[in-house]
């Protein structure tokens, strides 16, 4: 699986494990519900790590969980 895709899953895993939607995970890091359906879809655009840390930081979790 490639990093990209994995990432995609972890991000709605963790997500939907931390009771978030997509709208509430988009409030809080401040884009569109439809960026955060992208990120978690099949064709993953490539994310910064800055915003790969922003991500874990919204969620309570490691940047490295997103990744692993």
């Amino acid at each position: 699986m490639k990093l990209r895709q994995k990432f995609a899953q972890n991000l709605k895993n963790l997500r939907k494990k931390k009771g978030y939607t997509q709208e509430t995970l988009a409030e809080k890091l401040g884009i569109s519900v439809r960026h955060v359906q992208f990120m978690e879809g099949k064709t993953t655009p490539n994310i910064k790590l800055d915003t790969i840390e922003k991500i874990a930081k919204a969620i309570g979790v490691n940047p490295l969980d997103l990744l692993k």
